[in-house]
């Protein structure tokens, strides 16, 4: 059996072919251009193959409840021409398989978590944050995502400012100085004027994103009280986390006892960012089944 996996990013879209023991058979990525041309081509490469079911984890806002006239589309997007683009519906033109339809970060987190039930990690909730050219988190919670009128937007939630940080304003388009605004990938340049890759972790600036993600941490921990927190993006490293775990330890004051903080906040189990694929076969598989 034969199922596919689309991460449609904002940058650029990963589809790829697995089995269903979770094994990538084949894969490819193309820049994220126009709906009409980055849907074609992901369009033309499934129909190389006879998969039977297909999981689409995709950049958002999207609406994903199925009693919406508007399910399956990308919404409120920022991302130029791709406002209110009808994704699934454009895939059902092409394939008559079932599909199921989530975001990249519900995507990720799915993955991770499968692979920790795997490795007989034994979790039962967990939530995934990407930081990279945006911000955004997927929770479960006993294998069901978390979310009723519509997906979570963790990654727009406000947090308390750094005190050596209080001058700068933050670059979300909607809000400014959410989270997304504070600690995306983009903010390096906002601040300091060069790319996040260039700034050593010595430089101040690393301590305040800490700070920030930190509050992330305990905002996951006290509403959802997962088993487990994941950071994922171009943004995180080991040595970022590190950083992270001191912050959340130092602001949660012992007030709930968690994990150790090196299992609790970590980087993704599932390598070379392919958390979402991985979640998207599972998807995919579970939907057929259902």
């Amino acid at each position: 059996m034969l199922v596919g996996s689309i991460e449609a990013g904002g940058t650029k879209f990963v589809c790829a072919v697995g089995d269903e023991d979770y094994r990538i058979k084949d894969s490819v990525h193309f820049p994220t251009t126009t709906p009409e041309e980055t849907l074609q081509k992901a369009i033309d490469y499934f129909k190389k193959f006879d998969i039977q079911a297909l999981g689409i984890a995709s950049f958002g806002p999207i609406e994903q409840r199925k009693n919406s006239p508007k399910y399956g589309y990308i919404t409120s997007t920022p991302k130029p021409g791709w406002k209110d683009t009808n994704f699934i519906g454009k895939m059902k033109e092409a394939f008559d398989i079932p599909m199921f339809w989530t975001t990249d970060v519900n995507g990720s987190a799915y993955g991770e978590y499968i692979m920790s039930t795997l490795s007989n990690e034994m979790i039962d909730s967990l939530v995934y944050y990407t930081v990279g050219t945006g911000v955004g988190a997927g929770a479960i919670d006993k294998g069901n995502f978390v979310g009723g009128m519509g997906h979570p937007e963790m990654g727009h939630t406000f947090v308390k400012r750094h005190p050596d940080d209080l001058d700068f304003k933050g670059i979300c388009p909607f809000h400014g100085d959410c989270l997304e605004g504070l600690v995306a990938g983009p903010t390096f340049d906002a601040r300091l004027g060069i790319k996040g890759q260039d700034v050593p972790l010595t430089d101040h600036v690393w301590d305040i994103m800490a700070y920030y993600v930190a509050q992330a941490a305990i905002q996951a921990t006290l509403i959802l009280r997962p088993d487990k927190i994941v950071f994922g993006g171009g943004v995180v490293s080991e040595a970022f986390l590190v950083k992270v775990r001191a912050q959340f330890k130092e602001l949660l004051n012992d007030y709930l006892n968690v994990p150790a903080l090196d299992k609790y906040i970590t980087m993704p189990v599932i390598k070379n960012n392919g958390s979402a694929t991985l979640g998207d076969f599972a998807l995919a598989i579970r939907e057929l089944q259902e």
